[in-house]
């Protein structure tokens, strides 16, 4: 294996710097604007959740009427224990959560999409019996393809706050993930139609107080989910909320 010179791996370094620099610095088009900069700074008072829970009514969770397999997609650039709180309480009432296997989400590229597919298919494999996947943001797009690749492991869907409908730039995390991820929104690595509806029960859950990703885009149009179901939390909020969790057990229950 050939190792390039210091110089010509720094020089390297330099243009990819200088390519995803250029990536992040694209204009934005006129149908991709996000969510307004009030509601996208009221984002950063997530770590103010947990207080609210601790000082508002407690969450009741009933028992699971028929137990399931869930597995839980975090957002771009989050890591799964960020959905770890929700997970506990999903466990509680009697569902088993399965990790999606990687560690930070940092974009739709081909390698990480077929990890998380082998990850899929593994857990089916033990458990021979459909999962549901509840994908937050990033996550959400991430599962609906993969319920498309493989509609027989997959009995349902639920997105929270996933930008799949409309313009990919519809949001305000395009520029950081186009930076991190090394390609563009509307080019991902993987062959995918994202607000073609999947094969299979798609629910998708969004906010108009959303400050990452537009209403619209994670609400979607008819045909393109099953059902969108409203709520009033932050993009952040979608795993770190009582009204969240409630919403998930929901669907689970649901059918």
């Amino acid at each position: 294996m050939s190792v390039l010179p210091f110089k010509d791996a720094a020089l390297v370094n330099r243009e990819e710097i200088a390519r995803r620099w250029a990536l992040a610095a694209e204009p934005c088009p006129d149908d991709g604007r996000g969510p307004h900069w009030q509601l996208l700074l009221r984002e950063f008072l997530w770590p103010l959740e947990p207080l609210r829970r601790v000082i508002g009514k407690p969450l009741e969770i009933g028992k699971a009427r028929i137990p399931k397999t869930v597995m839980l997609l975090p957002g771009f650039g989050a890591h799964p224990i960020r959905m770890r709180w929700m997970a506990r309480k999903l466990e509680k009432a009697g569902h088993i959560t399965k990790k999606w296997g990687l560690g930070y989400n940092l974009g739709a590229t081909e390698a990480r999409f077929r990890k998380v597919e082998n990850r899929l298919v593994d857990v089916y494999r033990r458990t021979q019996e459909p999962l549901v996947l509840v994908g937050w943001s990033l996550g959400g797009v991430m599962a609906r393809e993969l319920a498309k690749a493989h509609p027989d492991k997959v009995s349902k869907v639920v997105t929270m706050g996933s930008p799949f409908s409309g313009s990919p730039r519809a949001n305000n995390g395009w520029r950081a993930y186009q930076a991190i991820a090394g390609h563009r929104v509307d080019e991902p690595e993987i062959d995918a139609i994202p607000h073609e509806k999947p094969p299979v029960k798609t629910v998708a859950f969004w906010s108009p107080l959303d400050g990452i990703v537009h209403p619209r885009a994670a609400c979607g149009r008819p045909g393109e989910r099953d059902r969108a179901v409203a709520l009033r939390c932050s993009h952040m909020g979608f795993v770190l909320t009582h009204e969240a969790v409630r919403a998930v057990l929901s669907e689970l229950d649901e059918g």
